[in-house]
């Protein structure tokens, strides 16, 4: 109901009188605005009153917890007084109003610029999606147990201290009451800290290092006392801890509330359609190792690979062969009175070749290259061929006339050969 300036982006106002201003949110989604921020600045060098303006007075009507928190501090939280002040609005939000009343004559500026990337939301976003896809691999983590107690007991003391004395508590209803004014105290608290946090950082920097560093070791070592999570039932507790504050975080990462939930809804599809995509994928399967055709498919080795088999099946199979003759139920006097050379027979099995230098070269002699057996293999082919020649020749007609039918081997003794 009050005349209040509107603001723009890139509005510079300079004014020196008591003075209400209000940004309008625009409606008109654009998915580029989905990080972005408005960051509103006013600044004086005599102190002045900022008083923030809420149009809901009736908190009970809000649609949410946050709303509803939001509307309390705001009727509980006093008048900031200060020299300087930021304020980020999200955009899509709600409409912002607030008042400035300087104490003296003296000018204040009010600027208004967008911030396109906020590095803020956009950690909160990428958080919140790791926290919910990750979130059954880290509630069973000790080092994140321990790192959550910390950050649990620094940010909500009041929950902390009542879930560590949760087994004094007899009557679990007494408990959950309890519990819900610890989260609304905690609530209120971390907000309170959010709007003052550059205030208190840089005005009481020491009293909130000591408080941090305090209660982070405390926490740490009730943790470190009670140890990490051991029952399945703790764990599944844990982890759906886990992913609900992934869904706020994921609220809260985003100014498009719509995004906010399609990316919730999409992350809880995901996670419901991993069990009927790995039993359909366990289906397929079976089912194409079942229709899977039985027809058996040959593999011809080349001539280098039949000679490296033959070498590796070779040496196995005397490697088998001696290891059975040193076994106890190896008839070894059998054997050696039925041998005419038992001392060779004692050296093979004890490691020596089963061929002897000399048998390996008359070998050579008679049937490797330039042997005198392929040398009569050759010329008794040739003679062969000769004597063969004028048949041919008086018969080259007659094969013509049967359109070739036995067709004529120009080097007959190669087919001896092979």
């Amino acid at each position: 109901g009050r005349n209040c300036s509107l603001l723009q982006e890139m509005d510079v106002i300079q004014k020196q009188d008591e003075n209400c201003y209000c940004y309008v949110q625009n409606r008109t989604i654009h998915l580029q605005y989905l990080w972005s921020t408005l960051q509103i600045k006013v600044n004086s060098r005599e102190k002045f009153l900022f008083e923030p303006i809420s149009e809901k007075t009736n908190c009970p009507n809000s649609e949410t917890v946050f709303e509803f928190v939001a509307c309390a501090v705001q009727i509980l939280w006093k008048p900031e007084t200060c020299t300087e002040t930021f304020l980020s609005i999200k955009q899509y939000g709600e409409d912002v109003c607030f008042k400035i009343q300087p104490f003296k004559i003296e000018p204040y500026t009010v600027r208004v610029k967008r911030e396109m990337l906020d590095g803020k939301l956009l950690f909160l976003f990428v958080a919140g999606i790791f926290l919910f896809h990750f979130a059954n691999s880290l509630s069973r983590s000790a080092k994140f147990f321990y790192l959550s107690g910390i950050i649990l007991g620094a940010l909500a003391l009041l929950v902390f201290v009542l879930l560590t004395l949760k087994r004094f508590i007899p009557r679990h209803s007494t408990f959950w009451i309890l519990m819900s004014g610890s989260w609304m105290t905690s609530l209120y608290f971390i907000y309170c800290f959010k709007e003052n946090m550059q205030w208190l950082w840089s005005e009481h920097r020491n009293y909130l290092l000591g408080y941090f560093l305090a209660v982070g070791i405390t926490s740490f070592a009730i943790c470190y006392q009670h140890g990490p999570l051991t029952t399945e039932l703790s764990i599944t507790l844990f982890t759906w801890t886990l992913q609900l504050a992934a869904f706020v975080l994921i609220y809260c990462g985003v100014t498009i509330p719509q995004v906010a939930y399609a990316v919730i809804a999409v992350s809880l599809c995901s996670k419901g359609l991993c069990y009927p995509l790995s039993a359909a994928c366990h289906i397929a399967r079976k089912m194409k190792h079942h229709f899977k055709s039985k027809k058996m498919v040959f593999k011809y080795l080349t001539e280098e690979e039949y000679r490296e088999q033959g070498e590796s099946e070779t040496i196995r199979a005397l490697e088998e062969l001696r290891s059975f003759c040193r076994s106890p139920d190896f008839p070894s006097w059998i054997a050696v009175s039925k041998l005419q050379a038992p001392h060779r027979f004692a050296a093979f099995v004890l490691g020596s070749p089963h061929v002897s230098p000399a048998e390996t070269k008359a070998h050579d002699e008679q049937y490797g290259i330039g042997s005198s057996f392929l040398e009569e293999q050759l010329f008794e082919t040739r003679a062969q061929s000769e004597r063969d020649e004028p048949a041919n020749s008086i018969h080259e007609e007659d094969e013509e006339n049967e359109n070739e039918m036995h067709t004529q081997t120009p080097f007959p003794y190669a087919t001896e050969l092979l």
